[in-house]
């Protein structure tokens, strides 16, 4: 790690993950099966994934954190355990937990804590509290900069430990989606659906869009913003050197329902600007250049700084769904690797190609690749051009693998009602 600087990424998937270990993460967090705040993920790990994730991770000299941090019913005590003794078994660098019993039972199996989030840490008394468990806090994302940096202090003047004798570290949620709740302890999805958020099943109801009505005469108010609950993503690559000043020394990045290319780009921006820092050399206009990389990949708009700033409520998205600069389109699947001239074998099954085409290949080990494809060969001919269901070949600049999927990379259009990623 960088001077102690730790970039902490999402995977929900191997190809996550790679991509994390790719772009330079210190840590990587993931959850296993139902005990985690994203067990309606579409692939999520399970047990049996647990000694491969340490290796891989480990392998690239990362730690590996299990998320373990929904609440817990006296039903799932059991289960939680067994999940924790698999964890440690496995080599597990520590458990992210929000309820108590989770931190005493991965204290039991000998696995270090990290208190959630969710916990919604925000005073000094708090952190004391939690202290005889976990070796890191996670503060609330709704404390500004000058109440980050007073707990910080205080932890450093009482010499505020864990139960491993180490002083306490802070961590701090850095980047990605935002709840509309406190903490994200939102009970909307609850309501509606009977799937709670807080058991890591959110319906996100939140992001779609509402009108509001008068009951008693049926008359509609008009509003500007439909959206009127669901926040922009928080983004604080613009004063990461701030809050490093203020003692943070460990940034999480939200997107274990994101794409390999999302968590390999948001993890690359955030650990060159973690260097960047502590190098001397953050300045403005690499900001510029960083924020404008992070709008190629998902996100719903850019509230920087955020709450860490003094900002009394959250900025709204003015629209649904992904905001991302570019889209993906995909065209087929890679075949082949030749590794002494470095160079992929696509076969064309869903959509022709072009010599000057921005592609992402994706694959469970790959991770994420991103080029531009300088040269094009069609059947072992140079071709400007190539049709669906033809064999290309071009370079590539890191090694690819047979059955990994090659998306193009296509400038997002945007209607007149859907405002730009920077809007």
């Amino acid at each position: 790690m960088t001077d102690s600087i730790e970039i902490m990424a999402p995977a929900g998937s191997f190809e996550s993950l790679a991509a994390a270990l790719q772009s330079g993460a210190d840590s990587v967090y993931f959850g296993i099966g139902k005990l985690n705040m994203r067990s309606r993920a579409t692939v999520n790990f399970t047990p049996d994934d647990l000694p491969e994730i340490v290796r891989r991770c480990h392998g690239a000299g990362a730690r590996a954190y299990l998320a373990l941090n929904t609440i817990i019913y006296d039903s799932e005590l059991a289960d939680m355990r067994q999940l924790c003794r698999a964890a440690a078994d496995a080599g597990i660098d520590a458990v992210i937990a929000a309820d108590v019993a989770v931190m005493i039972g991965a204290r039991e199996c000998g696995l270090p804590v990290h208190v959630s989030v969710q916990a919604n840490v925000s005073n000094l008394e708090a952190v004391k509290f939690y202290a005889r468990f976990a070796e890191v806090l996670v503060l609330a994302r709704e404390l500004t900069l000058p109440q980050i940096a007073h707990i910080i202090a205080a932890i450093d003047h009482d010499h505020i430990c864990g139960p491993s004798g180490e002083k306490l570290r802070i961590e701090l949620f850095a980047h990605g989606a935002l709840c509309v709740s406190v903490s994200g302890k939102c009970y909307m999805s609850l309501g509606i659906y009977n799937s709670s958020g807080n058991r890591g099943a959110c319906f996100q109801n939140c992001r779609r869009a509402y009108r509001v009505y008068d009951e008693e005469t049926g008359a509609e108010l008009v509003i500007d913003n439909k959206y009127v609950m669901s926040p922009k993503d928080i983004c604080t690559v613009n004063i990461l050197d701030r809050l490093i000043a203020a003692g943070v020394r460990i940034f999480k990045l939200e997107g274990r329902g994101r794409s390999a290319d999302y968590v390999r780009t948001v993890t690359a921006v955030y650990r060159e600007a973690a260097t960047a820092v502590t190098a001397g050399d953050f300045t403005p206009a690499r900001v510029a250049q960083w924020r404008e990389r992070l709008t190629t990949v998902f996100n719903r708009g850019f509230w920087m700084g955020g709450y860490y700033l003094g900002e009394p409520l959250g900025e709204w998205t003015g629209s649904g769904g992904n905001r991302a600069s570019k889209n993906k389109r995909h065209l087929g699947q890679v075949t082949k690797y030749f590794a002494r001239p470095g160079v992929a074998e696509v076969l064309l099954g869903a959509a022709g190609m072009h010599a000057g085409d921005e592609v992402l290949i994706t694959g469970p080990t790959t991770g994420a690749v991103t080029l531009t494809v300088a040269a094009l060969r069609v059947d072992e001919q140079p071709a400007e051009q190539a049709v669906k269901g033809n064999t290309v070949t071009f370079a590539v600049p890191e090694k690819v693998r047979a059955n990994d999927r090659v998306y193009r990379l296509e400038p997002r259009r945007f209607g007149a009602d859907t405002p730009p990623v920077n809007g």
